[in-house]
């Protein structure tokens, strides 16, 4: 890729592009991470990625790592290239808000548990990206400060609550970032931005330090321009942490492994299956025939593919908007007014009344619908009929993806049923119409498997669609050999059409114009 752009432009080369600058010395990172710097304040204002901007943290760091390669010091391979990290992630000494007004000001005293790795490996913070408010939204419109837009088509919005973190992307004003993904939070956005986001398998990614949305579901994950990118990030992130009761023990540096092995374009033996409720009705013409070549690519290569059934799928939207909303009723309790965050103050107030003006000023609209409808689900005489048979549903979800993985080695489907829709479309219609849009994206998240959403080619409409492939527990590397294949062979046959979207053409476009 990086001889067909302008390698002077280092914001326009893949992660491991400038990585491999930095390890020759060709370029230092206060020169990388300063050329981010500049971009994010001549272009931002137009995309709305970012909450806040960290100049003097991510110059600082960037600083030492120069040093430290001056000194012949052994670094990370990443050490020195940038990231973006989105606002629900703890970060010390750095505003923390999840783009919620209830949190703002907060300067959380420690770091999260992957903030410590990402400084481990000297990789500077440009700054924390924007979100639907506490994670709950599928377009980025729900932010208590903002509204972010689509780089490809700034009327349109980025996808969600992710939405910052694929902007950042998509206009190269980060080289990587991290997402979070309960629903499809971290695939949907990359669907709609035409790039890569991968949710790992649950406890992959520890928890410690996000704030929780629903603590069943939440899962941390990359974000990047390519595949590579990805695996590489995740080797970072990824990785017990004792500190999280739900964290497992698994092996995060064998993604970049497998997708280098991946780029041989050689899968034979690899079994893949479609899921037939997640294709065809309900899903975009477009998008369905951007899948269906996508498939035959796939074929190409080597890959087995066969259909396969998962009937509960049907119910796992219902099943998601149940369990998602009761666990954000529990989670989001703490903020009263009284303990945690804003507290909205009056004369002579008594508690219930501090509580109840606290979260009318401190949450928006789809919080507080989310609050009540979970707080419902759990109430006395309606626990088992909601919640309890949501849980059943869960149950069986789970088995579906068991018994399909005992056919297959990989399951595949659109990511998004449709590609980016413009700013305000949806937020004026019933909210179910909003809620559709994760209806591929949610199973993953009720089973605990991993998933990774990827380009694979643009709509009628000219905006990027997503390819989801998704995997069993633990084995996050099946994506990443299959994704890293399909992604060259994509651009091996459509060349400078993919490489357009892997790089943003609205992106370059802006910069051409902040010139």
């Amino acid at each position: 890729m990086a001889n067909n752009i302008n390698t002077n432009d280092l914001t326009l080369l893949t992660a491991h592009e400038q990585a491999e600058l930095l390890n020759a010395k060709q370029v230092s990172s206060t020169e990388l991470t300063g050329a981010y710097l500049n971009r994010i304040h001549a272009l931002d204002e137009q995309v709305n990625a970012y909450l806040t901007v960290t100049d003097d943290v991510a110059l600082k760091t960037a600083k030492e790592v120069d040093d430290l390669r001056a000194k012949g010091e052994k670094l990370h391979p990443l050490a020195g290239v940038p990231i973006a990290i989105k606002d629900i992630v703890v970060t010390k000494g750095i505003q923390t808000t999840a783009a919620s007004k209830i949190l703002e000001g907060w300067i959380p005293p420690y770091d999260a548990h992957i903030v410590t790795k990402i400084k481990d490996a000297k990789l500077p913070i440009l700054g924390k990206t924007n979100m639907d408010e506490f994670a709950i939204g599928s377009s980025t419109e729900y932010s208590g400060y903002k509204i972010t837009h689509n780089p490809w088509d700034l009327a349109k919005v980025p996808g969600g609550s992710g939405g910052g973190s694929a902007a950042a992307i998509v206009a190269s004003l980060a080289p990587l970032a991290v997402g979070s993904d309960t629903g499809g939070s971290i695939r949907q956005p990359a669907a709609l931005t035409g790039t890569v986001g991968v949710k790992p398998t649950y406890g992959g990614v520890s928890r410690y330090g996000a704030i929780e949305m629903a603590s069943s579901l939440d899962q941390l994950g990359p974000c990047a321009k390519t595949v590579l990118d990805t695996a590489y990030l995740q080797g970072i992130l990824g990785g017990y942490d004792a500190k999280d009761s739900t964290s497992l023990d698994y092996d995060h540096n064998r993604m970049a492994s497998a997708a280098l092995k991946g780029k041989n374009q050689d899968l034979h033996g690899v079994k893949l299956g479609i899921v037939r409720e997640l294709t065809g009705e309900g899903f975009a013409d477009d998008v369905q025939k951007s899948f269906d070549s996508a498939v035959e690519l796939l074929k190409e290569m080597g890959a087995e593919v066969q259909t396969v059934d998962c009937p509960s799928f049907d119910y796992s939207l219902a099943a998601y908007y149940i369990l998602m909303p009761s666990e954000v009723s529990s989670n989001l309790a703490r903020f009263d007014g009284m303990r945690y965050g804003l507290r909205a103050c009056g004369d002579n107030l008594s508690a219930e009344q501090t509580m109840r003006l606290t979260r009318a000023k401190g949450f928006g609209k789809e919080v507080k619908r989310r609050i009540i409808l979970g707080t419902h689900a759990l109430s006395s005489g309606y626990y088992d009929a909601y919640y309890g048979s949501a849980q059943k549903v869960r149950t069986l979800i789970q088995r579906d993806f068991t018994n399909a993985f005992e056919k297959v080695d990989a399951l595949i489907s659109p990511t998004a049923p449709t590609t980016a829709f413009k700013i305000g479309e949806k937020m004026t219609a019933d909210p179910v119409t909003m809620y559709k849009n994760d209806i591929a994206t949610i199973p993953v998240n009720l089973a605990g498997t991993p998933a990774m959403s990827l380009p694979s080619g643009l709509g009628a409409d000219g905006m990027p669609i997503g390819f989801q492939i998704m995997a069993p527990g633990k084995m996050d590397d099946r994506l990443y050999f299959v994704g890293s294949a399909l992604e060259q062979a994509l651009c091996e046959k459509n060349g400078a059409l993919y490489e357009k979207i892997q790089f943003g053409k609205q992106a370059v476009n802006m910069k051409t114009e902040a010139k």
